[in-house]
């Protein structure tokens, strides 16, 4: 790929908010160009043969939102700002807590989709690191690459670069394994840089059926609609102690604040001022990591052209919420044959059968869980002991409006 069309991409991407001519137009435009170019951090494992997106072709990104106490360069977060984000203590877990499959199809005539991985699907971990939920496969990718990387002398920030290596390409083998699908692309963004998007952005509008205040995520909303940002809105989609769904109902708010979020970022003209392109240039660069080879000028024009006929969230089917395993505590249940039936129904539609083959619920592990899962969640209210698996399959959220949730 040659500068100029990878500094196109990368700026395109960054102001997929404004129309591309009002910000050609701009004197300004080059030095943001630049600045793209050689500051954004880019993936080369996450992807390893990266497959570039021409306009027209459909394509699948993997959309991670990373529980991390560092920016995309590694370097550690302010204490006043962990601080502000209710972040809790670093003990070094770097969790997944949003996972999300976005499909855009070819054509004009195709739906674009986003599916949800619940952050506690209790799943096997690709290259052969055993059955734990989910949002730990980053960590745990990242954690064997270090081990073995210390082994052979490197330390520091090299270590921790190629350690993170591991643990996007973990994860998304992970997905892959999980759903069946193909992953073409890759996008991480920490928890700072959410905030700081959601502020750049003017805030995202949300809606809640009944007031909600929590301590530990540190939201505190009346009910009705409102519009959400910096560390407001990262509480807001945070959230899970107090929801009785738990992390099912944490996904449901997830969704629809993405919603409101697309509305604004699909929006033409959204962005316009150069001190705001410039802040959004400046976000991108210190907290989002990119797969080397995503042409997102003109993935991003694809998505625009299906964006009419709505974006649409979904959540991949589940079993019991309260799933007891051996080592992680209370997850929730996952059949990975309904999964793939599930994701290929939404990607492939003309290749899903009408009727589908009932698959047998997965028994529960009888293991005593310990008393506090991966996040230290205290464990001591027991889940209801339901036999069997009880299926779920939450409704889709279209981009089209502004949804309340719980």
């Amino acid at each position: 790929m040659d500068a100029r069309r990878t500094t196109l991409a990368a700026v395109r991407t960054l102001v997929a908010l404004a129309s591309a001519a009002a910000f050609v137009a701009t004197g300004f435009a080059w030095s943001l160009h630049q600045r793209v170019d050689t500051a954004v951090v880019t993936s080369d494992a996450a992807i390893p043969t990266p497959r570039p997106t021409p306009e027209g072709e459909a394509f699948t990104a993997l959309l991670v939102g990373l529980d991390a106490r560092t920016d995309a360069q590694g370097d550690p977060l302010p204490p006043a700002v962990l601080d502000a984000l209710h972040a809790g203590p670093d003990e070094g877990q770097l969790h997944t807590d949003t996972i999300i499959l976005l499909h855009v199809p070819a054509g004009l005539d195709g739906r674009a989709v986003a599916i949800s991985i619940p952050r506690d699907s209790f799943v096997p971990i690709a290259g052969g690191k055993g059955t734990h939920k989910i949002n730990s496969a980053y960590r745990r990718g990242m954690e064997d690459s270090a081990e073995a990387l210390r082994a052979q002398g490197l330390d520091g920030a090299e270590l921790d670069r190629r350690a993170r290596e591991s643990g996007r390409r973990t994860l998304v083998a992970t997905v892959q394994q999980l759903t069946g699908a193909r992953i073409d692309h890759f996008a991480e963004i920490g928890m700072a840089g959410f905030v700081e998007l959601t502020e750049a952005l003017g805030g995202v509008p949300v809606c809640l059926n009944a007031p909600v205040h929590d301590s530990y995520s540190g939201v505190d909303l009346p009910a009705g609609r409102h519009l959400v940002s910096g560390p407001g809105a990262l509480a807001f989609v945070r959230q899970r102690h107090g929801l009785e769904g738990g992390d099912l109902d944490r996904i449901a708010r997830q969704q629809a604040f993405a919603a409101g979020l697309a509305q604004r970022v699909l929006a033409t003209g959204t962005v316009t001022a150069p001190a705001q392109l410039q802040r959004l240039v400046d976000i991108a660069t210190r907290y989002v990591v990119l797969d080397r080879g995503w042409q997102l000028d003109k993935a991003l024009a694809q998505l625009r052209r299906v964006s009419g006929s709505s974006l649409t969230f979904h959540t991949i089917p589940t079993g019991r919420p309260d799933l007891r395993t051996p080592v992680d505590g209370i997850a929730v249940q996952i059949d990975r044959d309904e999964v793939r039936t599930f994701v290929r129904s939404l990607l492939d539609p003309a290749d899903t059968p009408t009727t589908a083959t009932p698959t047998a619920p997965a028994p529960a592990p009888t293991t005593t869980p310990p008393e506090t899962d991966d996040d230290g969640d205290d464990l001591t209210v027991e889940p209801a002991d339901v036999p069997g698996s009880t299926r779920t399959s939450a409704p889709p959220v279209i981009t089209t409006g502004v949804p309340c949730v719980n």
